[in-house]
């Protein structure tokens, strides 16, 4: 029995919120009166179809339409008519509903173009090209990277089907988390921050994860799926499940060449997803050809100290902002608590070695570090001015070079704030909207009966 009552009046005044909220096992369900019309918006982790129901009497119930819900949220509208006066949702007498990609997801009729972005030359150097992780064996494609997309929204991917791959990795957030640590499906906290997204196809070391325990982003993306804080699922339990969707038969069918769903071509899909976010269209990426004339003259002074007494571009290199074949200690403390890959590997060398992330889209992924620890880039700057800690395993770019006062110890910047404010403008020209906007990077299910 998964019948849900709702009961409503025509006297509401327009603006008026129906308070009525009935829950039935998982579902709930809350009605609006907005203008002509109550809206009833139904939270239903379990996607079930549910036949509209009418009265104006409780005496007995005139059927409606049968909605299906998708991804664990739909609003129904319902226009008030003659003396219709109460509402009711019925899972129990519902028909039979379409489930295919038409009425699932909201695609356009011409795949969006994934394969092939549109990028400025200075993106399509040899140099960019090395730094590119995609593997022989799983180019990205249109339709590939589309089935990629509804899986990083669906929540179908959490054992309860409340959490999916976005809710960790928002798309305005430079697809990172803006809490400290990210809540898994039963509300418990992840242990280290969301890395932000954007260009994670570009790092020539190829692991993923804060301490690269993943050695591909293929390898990456499953075992969100699979961990117990994060969504509790097993990949058997995923495959029957969206083996279940007729949708998805289309979008693996369409990817792949067949309907069935397999572990294997979740993981490539997702991946091929994750790889399209890329950004070429920032600020700084329109001052590249200019001789960034575009820049204001703070920005200027800031890309100056970010290539020249900052060294940023040590740890933070190319039109990328990625790392060469290094890992890193940036300092952060001494011991560090979270020790990162020396946690997997116990050799204290590794003790304080973490990724090094793109900085594209960086003035949109705080907090920042593996813990989230600094709320702010201006927080950011000021560790790299004066607050690097002293640790056996600091990289050299950190620390004074040999023959210089102080040879060996963390560097000190020791920036004016002047200075400091000039480098956090810089790092804003790295912002990249489109791909945080684009629609063919956003959620793409249907949420809303038309």
């Amino acid at each position: 029995m998964k019948k849900l009552l709702l009961f409503a009046v025509t006297a509401l005044p327009a603006a008026a919120q129906v308070p009525l909220q009935v829950a039935a096992e998982s579902a709930a369900v809350e009605a609006r009166h907005e203008g002509n019309q109550f809206v009833l918006e139904v939270q239903d982790p379990g996607n079930h179809a549910w036949r509209v129901q009418t009265s104006d009497h409780l005496g007995g119930w005139t059927n409606g339409a049968t909605h299906r819900v998708f991804n664990g949220f739909l609003r129904i509208p319902m226009p008030i008519e003659g003396s219709q006066r109460f509402f009711r949702l019925n899972s129990d007498e519902a028909e039979a509903v379409t489930s295919d990609a038409d009425s699932a997801l909201l695609l356009p009729a011409t795949l969006a173009n994934y394969a092939n972005p549109a990028l400025p030359p200075h993106l399509l150097t040899q140099l960019i090209r090395g730094q590119d992780n995609t593997p022989a064996a799983n180019p990205t494609t249109n339709a590939g990277a589309t089935l990629g997309r509804a899986l990083f929204y669906d929540k179908r991917l959490s054992a309860n089907q409340t959490v999916s791959c976005s809710s960790c990795h928002q798309a305005a957030h430079g697809y990172s988390d803006p809490r400290q640590f990210s809540v898994g499906f039963e509300g418990g906290l992840t242990g280290r921050n969301s890395m932000g997204l954007t260009n994670a196809k570009y790092y020539l070391r190829e692991n993923f994860f804060w301490d690269e325990r993943a050695a591909t982003l293929e390898d990456q993306v499953l075992q969100p799926i699979q961990n117990s804080v994060e969504m509790g699922m097993t990949l058997d339990l995923l495959v029957t499940r969206l083996s279940a969707e007729p949708f998805y038969a289309e979008l693996f069918t369409d990817a792949f060449g067949t309907a069935t769903v397999t572990s294997n071509r979740i993981s490539r899909a997702l991946a091929q997803f994750v790889r399209s976010i890329a950004s070429g269209q920032s600020k700084y990426d329109q001052g590249v050809p200019l001789n960034f004339t575009n820049f204001t003259a703070q920005e200027q002074q800031g890309r100056q100290i970010f290539n020249g007494q900052g060294n940023c571009v040590a740890c933070h290199g190319s039109d990328n902002f990625v790392p060469g074949n290094a890992i890193n200690n940036n300092g952060l403390e001494n011991p560090y608590i979270d020790k990162g890959v020396g946690a997997l590997t116990g050799l204290p060398q590794d003790e304080g070695l973490f990724k090094v992330p793109s900085l594209r889209n960086i003035e949109l992924t705080a907090p920042y570090m593996h813990d989230g620890r600094f709320a702010t880039l201006e927080q950011v700057v000021d560790f790299y001015s004066t607050g690097v800690v002293n640790h056996p395993n600091l990289s050299p770019p950190l620390r004074n070079p040999p023959g210089a006062p102080g040879a060996g110890q963390p560097r000190r910047l020791n920036l004016t704030n002047a200075q400091k404010a000039a480098l956090v403008a810089f790092l804003k020209t790295l912002t990249d909207t489109s791909v945080t906007t684009d629609e063919k990077f956003q959620d793409p299910f249907r949420y809303e009966v038309e």
